[in-house]
């Protein structure tokens, strides 16, 4: 598993290992641990000892050939996922999401691996006013972020028509849960309250996502890992469409705050106005289903963020983002 000590992966390593987990012989996850990987993630399971770490980068291709030897299924979940570092340096994101994903690949293909998950997003769309979008539709992404993922999953479902690797593709809305690198909206709102701070709200905050608990996507991930098929998309989504406004409310009432606490800050370029995805496929084919009620996973994710104070960076929590302009603030 790549990028197995960042959110999703670590949350995904704990419950292979767990006690309620599938009869796994042994786990290698590779994770270049850089910002948002950290080895506390998984705490839980380090003594376990079918857990391997390696510490390393999906585009070494020697390491990464080494590694896929020895192993009989990929998941591949490492990436850059920030929108906003990736209009800053939009090359990191290609590198990884696209010459890492492809890395990977030729690892598998040579030595007859898989099958091979391909963690994607729901960003790869592009805006969807209206409707929710089907794995089939075009890929139209608005960011270097959404791009470079878009190219990495074309290049994985071309091995699966050209080579029949046993390629299977995700595409999830927006996670959230403990543990979360505090850049993205939740846990930086989040712990900017429970810091003392000001949570930065862009534009006029009506833009729409789809929230998707981090354990309901590791149970679609299990499901296409052992019940997927190849050359499949699968959309995962977890059925709770807020917008930016409803969402902040939602946390402000959770960390017993005020919309006087809330900075209006210029909106990111190229803002999407709203992302959805249709995961009746997912539905059908393999039996998911979210299971976790949103207010109830905000309000225990809320609680970890205040029984964890050590795990953040309180220097990332104030950290300017790119183009920010602080606005007077007008609560619709």
């Amino acid at each position: 598993m790549t990028g197995g000590a960042g959110f999703i992966g670590s949350h995904y390593v704990t419950a292979l290992l767990g006690p309620d987990g599938p009869p796994v012989a042994s786990v290698t996850v590779l994770d270049k641990l850089t910002y948002a990987g950290d080895l506390a993630n998984l705490a839980s399971v380090a003594g376990d000892p079918r857990l391997t770490f390696v510490h390393g980068d999906v585009c070494d291709e020697a390491l990464v050939d080494s590694l896929v030897a020895r192993t009989d299924h990929i998941v591949h979940l490492a990436a850059e996922s920030h929108v906003d570092r990736s209009l800053i340096d939009g090359g990191a994101f290609v590198r990884t999401n696209v010459l890492g994903t492809q890395t990977l690949l030729d690892a598998a293909l040579r030595h007859g691996r898989g099958p091979f998950v391909h963690v994607s997003t729901d960003e790869v769309y592009g805006p969807v006013p209206t409707g929710s979008s089907i794995e089939s539709d075009p890929l139209r992404p608005s960011s270097p972020y959404s791009a470079a993922k878009a190219a990495g999953d074309l290049v994985a479902l071309s091995y699966a028509v050209s080579h029949g690797l046993d390629v299977r593709v995700t595409r999830c809305s927006n996670n959230y849960g403990p543990r979360q690198y505090p850049e993205k909206v939740i846990p930086l709102f989040v712990g900017r309250l429970l810091d003392g701070g000001r949570p930065p709200l862009y534009g006029d905050g009506t833009q729409v996502r789809d929230w998707l608990h981090v354990e309901d996507h590791v149970r679609a991930l299990e499901l296409v890992r052992t019940k997927g098929s190849s050359g499949n998309v699968y959309n995962v989504g977890g059925g709770t469409e807020l917008t930016n406004n409803e969402l902040t409310d939602l946390i402000l009432k959770v960390c017993g705050a005020g919309w006087d606490r809330v900075d209006r800050v210029g909106d990111r370029p190229g803002h999407d106005v709203r992302y959805s995805v249709d995961w009746s496929k997912a539905r059908d084919e393999l039996g998911y289903a979210p299971r976790h009620d949103f207010v109830d996973g905000l309000n225990r994710t809320v609680e970890w963020y205040r029984e964890n104070r050590g795990r953040w960076e309180p220097e990332r929590l104030h950290r300017p983002l790119p183009a920010q302009e602080v606005r007077p603030h007008v609560h619709r």
